[in-house]
């Protein structure tokens, strides 16, 4: 067996092992549940033979519909609604039969495994991954410093009192103000000393904090509160439990992981060009996404659009052009049509992660993004996808991407390259959340 083969068998064994002890807790809820729920029945109907098989045939038919409804997507209120209708028949049966008591208990025996099995589905299969980086534990932070955008995630840190947690654990707070550059008030920060850096925002501010505090060598944290947090989620952190993550600030755990480097910015998920970056660029974009990628998509993919002019080298040595799409991330993304499309199983592979896209317009794109999502994958000649340390876009002209979601103009040609555990980023034991 090769060392890459065998590193790749110890990370799927590692993969099942986290996945497996992410469900467990709510998988044995379900399953006690689930064995105490046919207890009850079998001991209330025994000397009613056809209501026992009734009861428990429905409930045999019911465990794989409800899974249905927790994580199907389109079919999931139909399958909801049959599920209860299953469940339902020995509830209905033991109060028809006199047997009231019974009856509740199993109703809430069957919410409890259906409580149990949710939260099991969602740990194993819904929720990223965290990233499975080896790292170290590190005391407390002589001199922490938190900096914030109040703008982020539709104030978000003021609804959760972010500044007063920090401040009550010793972590000196700084907001950004009308006019405020990011970039120099974290360098003033560790000018004065800070020896850990964290940013309160979204994901482009995250990155011009850890620029910084790649710069100059000191430890970042993430705390997610911005709209999306996709670099949080990679991490393993909790955007719903953001206040958790000042954990990280006291007795944590010390990680590196890689940077993406565009001319001479940082990003931590990705720089995209084409498509994207024309999207990205409109006015309104941050404030009604959806809504602003609908009005600009038949403009760039119409019959009137013109070609995208982007050009690289493609991973058999030739030069491309016409592509609409193109997506370079700090290492690889899931491109699989499932629940973790688009996240990152890895921050410390040391490439990065690079798909194009040539669908043609119209409905030939609609069709070949369908294709594609169903697993037909499109023309081969239309999705090039490999990993790489550096790529070179070039152009006619000054080139427009979007960088960690924010729309920025490049001067041809535009070097990007893969910068190997750059950061070194601490996070909150496994376990800790904000209370």
């Amino acid at each position: 067996m090769s060392v890459t083969t065998e590193r790749r068998t110890n990370l799927r064994r590692t993969e099942l092992l986290e996945t497996v002890r992410a469900a467990l807790p709510g998988s044995a809820v379900a399953v006690v549940a689930c064995i105490l729920a046919i207890t009850t029945i079998v001991i209330s109907l025994f000397r009613q033979p056809l209501d026992l098989v009734a009861s428990l045939a429905g409930l045999a038919i019911a465990v794989p519909v409800a899974m249905a409804a927790i994580a199907a997507g389109p079919v999931r209120i139909v399958a909801a609604i049959a599920a209860l209708a299953l469940a339902a028949v020995a509830p209905s049966l033991l109060l028809l039969g006199g047997r009231p008591g019974s009856a509740l208990l199993v109703a809430l025996l069957y919410a409890g495994a259906a409580v149990g099995a949710r939260r099991a589905v969602h740990a194993a299969v819904l929720r990223p991954p965290r990233a499975r980086i080896a790292g170290g534990r590190v005391g407390a932070s002589a001199h922490p410093v938190l900096l914030a955008n109040p703008k982020s995630g539709g104030g978000t840190i003021e609804r959760i009192s972010l500044g007063a947690e920090a401040v009550r654990r010793g972590i000196e707070y700084l907001v950004l103000g009308p006019g405020d550059d990011l970039r120099l008030r974290a360098e003033e920060a560790v000018q004065r000393g800070a020896d850990v850096v964290g940013m309160a925002g979204g994901d482009g501010s995250q990155a011009v904090v850890a620029q910084v505090a790649m710069t100059h060598d000191v430890a970042f944290v993430c705390v997610p509160v911005g709209t999306r947090n996709h670099f949080a989620k990679d991490l393993g952190l909790d955007p719903g439990d953001p206040v958790g993550a000042l954990h990280a600030f006291g007795d944590a755990e010390e990680i590196r992981i890689d940077l993406g480097m565009i001319a001479d910015r940082v990003f931590v998920n990705n720089a995209s060009f084409g498509i994207y970056a024309v999207i990205a660029g409109t006015e309104g974009y941050r404030e009604h996404k959806p809504e602003t990628a609908w009005q600009v998509l038949p403009g760039v993919l119409g019959p009137e659009a013109g070609p995208v002019d982007i050009r690289f080298t493609g991973p058999d040595g030739r030069e491309q052009a016409g592509f609409q799409l193109l997506l370079i991330s700090n290492d690889p993304y899931r491109f699989t049509a499932d629940s973790r499309f688009g996240s990152r199983d890895r921050l410390d592979l040391g490439v990065l992660g690079i798909t194009a896209a040539k669908g043609g317009e119209g409905d030939d794109f609609l069709a070949f993004a369908t294709e594609w999502w169903r697993g037909g994958g499109g023309r081969p000649s239309a999705w090039l996808q490999w990993q790489a340390t550096e790529i070179e876009v070039r152009s006619a002209g000054p080139i427009p991407a979007g960088v960690d979601g924010e729309a920025l103009m490049f001067d041809p040609p535009v070097q990007v390259r893969s910068l190997p555990s750059a950061l070194r980023v601490r996070v909150a034991p496994a376990g800790v959340r904000s209370r």
